[in-house]
């Protein structure tokens, strides 16, 4: 790739974005490099700058421009600061000087030609000339929509004056790119070489053909806007993407500003008015507008720049690099492919504008330099407005960020992007969901009367395993103490003698479920006997866990704690707390009988035990709590896979779920071994085998079995 280390931004480019960053208080300069590119081709091709190439022949100076950015960026400000502080010298000197001058010298060029065509009287031919130059109306230096035919006729102006570009600037672009399409289809005929096919009109006395006229004419566009209006999951966001795939995107220069990044959030009003009125600002506007308005001398007017060797071969490098990057993405996105493969077109256009700038006569290696260094800011800009947030993710998020329950009517009526019939609402609902599962977000429908459908969301934070929330006492009901502890230092609290302790904090550090504080990242299970440690330890080796014994625990029935934290904290009522924790009792490999039922409450207190044992289960990965979150996507597919092995118990389920990951002979032998440390003894573990064998999808061979895991098993006993 093209190194360019110790390449800076033409001085015209520093300086503009510089003075309008200040002025509008936003640091971000992408999109404002790209606004500024093209407000310095639109000169260029008003005086005709021209590039001439040995190998590509002349090429006309002229930018297209694309930037997008939210709302209070300073998008049309600006504009307004271009056009009024630096551009109106130049946009006053030459329509009053050069275009009168060039013009009046063109018709007559116009009318000598005809003369000697036509063997007539050239003042004759001049004053038709002249006629059909007024008669096409007053030149627009900027417009900001138009007509095709609207377009063709000022084209024919300004091939009768030879002088002078056709300047599309588009606010909003979102709003009004439907409406456009006829004439930003016509601007990629136009972009090359400024030319295109005339239409054939009927003749008549009411609407005479006039003659051609053979020319060329440089186009400049800018269209800027928010994204959001462009990216409204409808038909403009449509339209913008074919408006990309058949040529937009090779052509333009392209800016994306971030939110609004404001430097003087903490100044005073005082501070913020001297940092706009700074003298260097000032400077920077004069000294930039006294040469704009230079290079509006009619002696500038048809300027042209050589490219030499070198920078042809510099540029036939960086077009070789761009087209092999590019092939890379022409088998995924056509679209990539097409802007990488294309940058080198738009950076000799550029290098042309800052030569004319420089009113050099010659695209020299600095001016290529400069341009490939926007084109390639240019390029990031374009992969950002394509991995832009797709209207589900943005659904998502505005559930999330809301605390209300939402309908479909909200829905619809906060967020342009979300319409359309019941089926298309449905499906980017879902793809919401999805998307809010894999980034930290959880959505949850419920169904109220009528059947109306409530969405409620939020954005979960991931627990961090020294911050583990936990509230202790050494009374039964008060006083409750809540810290966010380390995991790995839990045992300080759960080996202490006669303390009381929660997963959850209270209002006034009184234990009651009316006084529960939302939020909790741990789960802890009561487990009154009926499974050995050594077999938790070994089912639940994948996840982190700490068991402690309890004071009833003994060697023969082991009774103890089970401390699960949580990947997510979360934030439960009464009613989910208790369905989510009754879902997991479900899930574990253990009959959910020897769970005491109370560990579903969100204000159920633990005693410690200074006479137990401890145990930490550290190198694993966090409890994946979200299937198990009620009124998600995921706890209804979770539903829905327990019910369909309602015939099974806990451990077989725990196994049978595992068995669909493959290695079916090995996790048979787990699930025998586990019934082995259960105590079983082998005649019945052999029948369990046996039955649980039948009951999974694709059953292993009774033999295999047999020669296999029972063997294994007798070894075991043995």
């Amino acid at each position: 790739m093209i190194n360019l280390t110790g390449v800076s931004h033409h001085p015209a480019v520093t300086d503009l974005v510089d003075v309008i960053c200040s002025k509008t208080r936003n640091t971000n300069k992408s999109f404002f490099r790209a606004e500024v590119a093209y407000f310095l081709g639109k000169m260029a091709s008003c005086m005709r700058a021209t590039i001439v190439t040995k190998d590509r022949g002349d090429v006309p100076v002229n930018i297209y421009a694309l930037a997008l950015a939210n709302s209070g960026f300073g998008k049309g400000h600006s504009v307004n600061i271009i056009e009024d502080d630096f551009m109106k010298g130049f946009k006053r000197r030459f329509l009053t000087d050069t275009m009168t001058v060039a013009s009046e010298a063109n018709l007559w060029v116009i009318a000598n030609e005809r003369a000697i065509r036509n063997n007539s009287d050239p003042q004759a031919e001049y004053d038709v000339a002249a006629k059909e130059y007024r008669d096409k109306g007053a030149y627009p230096f900027t417009f900001d929509s138009a007509t095709v035919p609207a377009v063709k006729q000022l084209r024919e102006k300004l091939l009768l004056a030879n002088c002078g570009s056709v300047n599309l600037q588009i606010d909003e672009i979102g709003s009004n790119l439907v409406g456009a399409v006829d004439t930003l289809t016509l601007f990629l005929e136009l972009y090359d070489q400024g030319l295109v096919k005339p239409k054939l009109i009927k003749n008549s006395a009411e609407n005479k053909r006039s003659e051609e006229v053979e020319g060329k004419t440089p186009t400049n566009m800018l269209l800027f806007g928010t994204p959001a209006k462009l990216f409204d999951g409808g038909q403009t966001e449509e339209q913008f993407y074919s408006m990309l795939e058949i040529g937009y995107a090779r052509r333009c220069i392209f800016g994306m500003g971030v939110p609004p990044t404001k430097p003087t959030t903490a100044m005073t009003a005082a501070e913020v008015y001297a940092r706009l009125l700074e003298p260097n600002n000032k400077h920077l506007t004069q000294k930039w507008s006294a040469h704009f308005h230079t290079l509006a001398d009619p002696a500038m007017f048809g300027w042209e720049m050589s490219v030499e060797d070198d920078v042809a071969i510099k540029l036939i490098e960086y077009q070789m690099d761009c087209e092999e990057q590019a092939a890379n993405f022409k088998d995924t996105s056509e679209i990539k492919a097409a802007e990488l493969s294309h940058r080198h077109n738009k950076a000799l256009k550029l290098a042309g504008a800052f030569a004319f700038i420089d009113q050099s006569n010659e695209v020299e290696m600095e001016h290529l330099m400069q341009a490939i260094l926007l084109i390639e800011g240019s390029g990031e800009a374009f992969n950002a407005i394509l991995t832009r947030e797709r209207p589900y993710e943005r659904l998502a998020k505005y559930i999330a960020s809301n605390p209300e329950e939402l309908t479909h009517p909200d829905l619809t009526a906060a967020l342009p992007f979300y319409k359309g019939n019941a089926s298309v609402k449905s499906t980017m609902m879902g793809y919401a969901i999805a998307w809010g599962y894999k980034n930290n977000i959880i959505i949850k429908k419920t169904f109220g009367a009528n059947n109306i459908e409530f969405f409620k969301g939020e954005t979960l934070k991931e627990t961090n395993l020294d911050e583990m929330k936990i509230s202790y006492s050494d009374n039964f009901a008060y006083n409750y103490l809540f810290e966010e502890v380390p995991f790995k230092e839990l045992h300080t609290l759960t080996q202490a003698a006669n303390m009381h302790w929660a997963n959850h904090g209270f209002k006034n550090q009184h234990r009651a479920e009316e006084n529960v504080i939302p939020g909790f990242n741990m789960l802890v299970l009561d487990v009154d006997g009926g499974i050995s440690l050594n077999m938790v330890h070994e089912l639940l080796k994948d996840i982190v866990f700490m068991i402690y014994t309890t004071k009833r625990h003994t060697e023969e029935d082991h009774r103890f704690r089970l401390i699960i934290p949580t990947n997510y904290i979360l934030e439960l009522d009464t009613s989910e707390y208790k369905e989510m924790v009754n879902d997991v009792i479900a899930w574990l490999p253990f009959k959910a009988s020897v769970v005491d039922t109370a560990s579903n409450q969100r204000s159920k207190k633990w005693m410690t035990c200074d006479t137990g044992r401890y145990y930490y289960n550290m190198e694993a990965e966090l409890f994946n709590i979200l299937p198990f979150i009620p009124k998600t996507s995921q706890n209804e597919v979770f539903k829905k896979d327990m019910k369909s092995v309602e015939s099974m118990d806990n451990l077989e389920r725990w196994f049978a779920s595992r068995m669909d990951q493959g290695n079916r002979n090995n996790n048979m032998l787990k699930y025998a071994l586990a019934l082995v440390d259960s105590g079983m003894d082998f005649f019945s573990v052999e029948n369990a085998v046996l039955t649980f064998n039948k009951k999974i999808l694709n059953p292993l061979d009774e033999q295999e079995l047999s020669v296999t895991v029972m063997r294994t098993v007798a070894k075991k006993y043995s």
